[in-house]
């Protein structure tokens, strides 16, 4: 996918840092098996490795909007061999990681030495095992100091019995999108709570039909929608308990309202990435609450909505009428290094790049950085090209430290299980209201064929 960079927000004094504010709470994973103890006798690592061959080809996989990362890093270290397979990235919850390495393990060769996933919650499964994927990266492998310049809170989701086993590549809270010249032109006032936006969709549909204000088309509708709204589905307690409750009212209330807004034609059912949205509504999308990283993947993008500078706002998430808002997170990507690589020296060179080099980070990724110094010069870049309406800096640093922490990270994708079970039945015309009984039960089924023990 192409990238242009062209960076937002306008500049100010005093601006917010990511020391200061951003902050990415998340529940910390435990899991069974796996840990690095008795391992790593013979290893300043914290974990037995294979007999190493220096200056062997780093075998890396990606998905396709990596790729801007390989190229950085083989540009700037042209002395270090890189063989790239490019695969799906996990994305939607597809499996595809966990089914290549088991397939791996069962043949005991064949693992890359680098992995690139979508899906925070891989770490819940690489982590652990007979023989576990992921190597724990803060026992000796990577400098603390390095460790230590992620965002606070940023490793959360790929710690596992308080071991780090891959390191985020962005922050992807949920913010809300929204065109700041359609809204002028309608004469609407952008709404701050869960009420006004269903108030404002429905108004949509009758005074401005064709024009929409969200999407339910992706897999990741839960994390933008139910997280946001405080909605415990998706609860691991301890080290294999796992809980959803979609009878709650803050689930209920959100299925309404998307029902409501689905019935209106303001909120659709298809995928921002599919060339049909971008034929149908270039132009129309007056909001789209979503993650950050659709600043460069949707937005600023020449071939998705392309929108015109000074336009698009990324402003503060919905919250409850009276209640503290709240934000979810989608994806935001993990990278993850194998226990069994012989050129471990090449793959923790790769990794630092990748994640905190400005060369990547800062001037190319379409997302805010994990690693904060990287974070905060992206957000600088955003300030000083005028791109974005509104304050972008202050409203994403703000997003980003608003994620819910009562969402957690088990060893399924939530994303997996919307898709399969809920998005075929809305296709065909069914209520989401009346789908939170079975996406309940498919969730404790998931669960339960995962180890975990549904409370």
């Amino acid at each position: 996918m192409s990238l242009r960079t062209r960076l937002s927000g306008r500049p100010r004094s005093g601006m917010l840092t990511l020391a200061a504010v951003v902050v990415a709470p998340a529940l910390v994973l435990t899991a069974c098996g796996g840990g690095t103890s008795g391992a790593g006798a013979d290893s300043p690592y914290g974990f037995e490795t294979v007999e190493q061959e220096e200056g062997s080809p780093l075998t890396v996989w990606v998905d396709a909007s990596r790729q801007p990362a390989v190229d950085a890093f083989t540009e700037a270290h042209p002395d270090i061999p890189v063989t790239v397979e490019t695969y799906d990235g996990g994305a939607n919850g597809s499996g595809t990681f966990q089914t290549k390495i088991t397939a791996f393990d069962q043949a005991g060769s064949g693992w890359p030495d680098v992995v690139f996933s979508t899906q925070n919650n891989d770490a819940a499964w690489a982590a652990v095992g007979q023989t576990p994927f992921a190597a724990p990266l803060d026992q000796g492998y990577f400098d603390q100091e390095f460790l230590d310049g992620f965002t606070p809170g940023a490793l959360d989701p790929t710690t596992v019995d308080g071991t780090v086993y891959g390191l985020r590549n962005d922050l992807a809270s949920v913010v809300t999108w929204y065109d700041q010249s359609l809204f002028d032109e309608f004469g609407y006032d952008v709404p701050t709570t869960w009420e006004e936006y269903e108030e404002l969709g429905e108004r949509v549909a009758e005074e401005h039909p064709g024009y929409i204000v969200g999407s339910v088309g992706d897999a990741w509708t839960p994390e933008v929608y139910f997280w946001g709204a405080r909605a415990p589905m998706n609860t691991v307690t301890g080290t294999d308990g796992f809980s959803a409750d979609l009878t709650d009212p803050a689930a209920v209330r959100m299925a309404e309202i998307l029902d409501t807004l689905i019935d209106s034609g303001s909120v659709v059912q298809d995928s921002v990435f599919d060339a049909e949205f971008v034929q149908k509504y270039t132009g129309k999308v007056l909001m789209l609450p979503g993650p950050v990283w659709f600043s460069g993947a949707l937005f600023q993008n020449a071939d998705s909505l392309d929108a015109p500078e000074g336009t698009i706002a990324a402003g503060l998430p919905l919250a409850w009428e009276g209640e503290e808002a709240v934000t979810g997170n989608v994806g935001g990507g993990t990278w993850f290094i194998s226990r069994h690589s012989a050129n471990l020296e090449a793959a923790r060179t790769f990794l630092e790049f990748v994640t905190s080099s400005e060369e990547y980070q800062v001037d190319l990724a379409p997302g805010l950085p994990a690693y904060q110094a990287a974070g905060e010069k992206w957000l600088e870049n955003q300030a000083a090209s005028g791109y974005f309406a509104g304050d972008f800096a202050a409203d994403v640093a703000t997003a980003s430290a608003q994620v819910w922490d009562g969402w957690g990270y088990p060893r399924f994708s939530q994303e997996a299980v919307f898709a399969k079970t809920v998005t075929p039945q809305l296709a065909a015309g069914k209520d989401l209201v009346d789908l939170l009984p079975e996406w309940q039960t498919a969730l404790e089924n998931e669960a339960q064929v995962n180890g975990y023990t549904v409370e």
